[in-house]
């Protein structure tokens, strides 16, 4: 008998609590993301470069074609100059910001396209399976067999200098990893329960891709690609080192690092500074994909 009351008394305090709204998973994976001090100092260091490369015509900078031989290889800060000149007595400030146009451009734009065209073949394949799945999966294979260096080495040099044909490159060298972490993850899905609904409430295939199953590969597939942009900006500036992507005299930290090679020895701290730009980038994509990859991972 003594039991009622506090029962009763629970019921009311439940049925008084005011109602909480459960978090979502994207709002989780933001909540925890923004905890993470070293994927926010990395995305802040990035947002700061890409706005420097689009705001560059209004700060008020240097030409960064404009050179004379009487000013080459000034050291850093030097007045006026407060990272130097190149070779050809360019201002080096001007320069890095000018050409983050071009480096992060080559280097994130394969990464979107292959992206896109990547998870559609691995969507297709992970779904249809048969033999649909053994030819796109085969073709992918003999991509796979060879180095990325070396591939987009192979492409480069088969098409030709230029950014447009560096970028159609290092395209064909990602789609292949993305189209197996795609076909990957939709293989395990394709079978699950709500997956069978869809086909047994008369959905099409079509349908099914883009409605049931996408959403729920998007997440892995996107933080896969996330990861390979480091990759893409270190295999465009190869590039542009080797001379089969930018070329002269466009400012890309690739090229940058081919012309003062010869004045490592004169001036060394100058002619690092492509390549402390190029490691900055790298690293900060990287760090950024592990801490959202963690971020997603709401099990752990």
């Amino acid at each position: 008998m003594s039991e009622l009351p506090l029962s009763a008394t629970s019921d009311a305090a439940l049925q008084a609590a005011p109602a909480t709204k459960a978090r979502g998973y994207w709002a989780t994976v933001g909540r925890r993301i923004l905890r993470d001090k070293v994927s926010m100092a990395c995305a802040l260091v990035l947002l700061l470069i890409f706005v420097s490369a689009i705001l560059a015509p209004w700060l008020g900078l240097e030409d960064p074609y404009k050179g004379s031989m009487i000013r080459r290889l000034r050291h850093i800060a030097t007045p006026g100059y407060p990272l130097g000149t190149d070779e050809l007595g360019r201002d080096m400030l001007a320069r890095l910001i000018y050409g983050g146009r071009l480096s992060l451009v080559v280097g994130i734009l394969p990464v979107i396209l292959a992206f896109g065209i990547g998870t559609s073949l691995g969507l297709v394949a992970g779904y249809v399976g048969g033999k649909l799945n053994t030819a796109i999966m085969r073709t992918v294979d003999v991509f796979y067999a060879f180095p990325s260096v070396l591939l987009a080495i192979a492409i480069s040099g088969a098409l030709g200098a230029g950014i447009l044909n560096s970028i159609v490159a290092l395209t064909i060298v990602f789609v292949p990893q993305i189209t197996r972490v795609a076909e990957s993850v939709t293989t395990g899905v394709r079978n699950r329960d709500f997956v069978e609904a869809a086909r047994a409430s008369g959905a099409g295939p079509f349908t099914i891709m883009r409605v049931h199953i996408l959403g729920n590969v998007l997440g892995a597939i996107f933080v896969y690609a996330t990861s390979l942009i480091s990759v893409s900006m270190i295999l465009a500036a190869g590039l542009s080192f080797l001379g089969l992507g930018t070329k002269p005299p466009e400012p890309e930290w690739g090229l940058m690092l081919n012309t003062l090679r010869t004045a490592i020895y004169v001036n060394p701290w100058v002619a690092a500074l492509p390549g402390a730009m190029i490691f900055a980038v790298s690293i900060c994509f990287n760090l950024l994909s592990d801490g959202l990859r963690s971020a997603m991972d709401i099990r752990n």
